[in-house]
């Protein structure tokens, strides 16, 4: 597996590099730092100061704790990108350069007005095409959901991608939230034995799903803890779920391989990322 990890050098973006760890195997980690320049004016010749010299001297140093990090973390050490400007747009730029099967950054976790304000990870995340992990504090790194909706594409890339974690000291739980029907409909007069339909439908989605979700986690020796159908709010029942669990990962997948407009509008995927607790992995199908 070939990863990006993104660093400024904190100790959240370290944290984040150890628990993404403990998920891996055999990862290969390209390690990008960005000393950001673009808040000076435009009128700062920035080449004629000794200014980038020694952002170059910083980015040089924390790479190097960066790669003793990725050492004692039991992973491959692979190439170092250095860049001074701004952050975001280099970090896009080097994931589109390269086939990264996972991007692996920290936050802060911010809530309300903080997230807009100097969020990386956010606006990392709300352009990049490539599946994210996104560790917010250190965990037992045990328990793990897996959480599918109703979108084919996004549970079939989750499938797709599990074999690539090492699960095989991990609790497995996997949840699939049914929306009530009645949060679907505004006229309160539709007919019962329709809504009875429409549920006794997302039943047998759901059983079909999780089913076959197991037997794609049995072929690689993994064996489930417990699986849930949920019905209600997707993303209050999965972060209900995760909290009563004590979940260490999330898994959630998003339908988009583009730019995430849906992910900026409200999607689960987001609300469960800004209100848990819990690290997040976020596979793009």
């Amino acid at each position: 597996m070939k990863i990006l990890f993104c660093t400024d050098g904190s100790k959240i973006s370290f944290n984040a590099i150890r628990s993404f760890s403990h998920w891996s195997k055999n990862a290969v980690v390209d390690t990008i730092c960005v000393i950001d320049w673009s808040f000076l004016p435009e009128e700062v010749s920035v080449e004629n100061t000794g200014f980038a010299s020694s952002c170059a001297n910083i980015a040089d140093n924390i790479l190097n704790n960066a790669e003793d990090e990725i050492i004692r973390a039991g992973l491959t050490v692979g190439e170092r990108i250095k860049h001074c400007g701004g952050v975001v747009d280099a970090i896009i730029e080097q994931i589109k350069s390269e086939n990264y099967d996972i991007v692996v950054m920290g936050s802060h976790g911010k809530k309300g007005i903080q997230k807009w304000l100097g969020s990386v990870s956010r606006e990392v995340l709300d352009n990049n095409i490539t599946s994210t992990y996104i560790s917010k504090n250190p965990h037992e790194a045990r328990r793990l959901l897996i959480t599918i909706d109703g979108y084919h594409s996004a549970a079939e890339a989750i499938e797709e991608f599990l074999p690539k974690l090492y699960l095989a000291d991990k609790e497995i739980y996997v949840c699939m939230v049914n929306e009530d029907p009645n949060f679907l409909f505004l006229e309160g007069n539709i007919d019962s034995n329709w809504l009875m339909q429409i549920e006794k439908n997302q039943e047998q989605y759901a059983a079909k799903r999780l089913s076959k979700l197991r037997n794609t986690l049995s072929d690689n020796g993994i064996s489930i803890v417990e699986s849930a159908i949920l019905v209600g709010i997707p993303a209050q029942e999965i972060l209900k779920y995760a909290k009563n669990k004590s979940i260490d990962l999330i898994v959630t997948g998003t339908k988009s391989k583009n730019k995430i407009d849906s992910f900026l509008n409200g999607s689960v995927s987001r609300r469960v990322l800004e209100n848990t607790h819990a690290d997040v992995l976020i596979v793009r199908s």
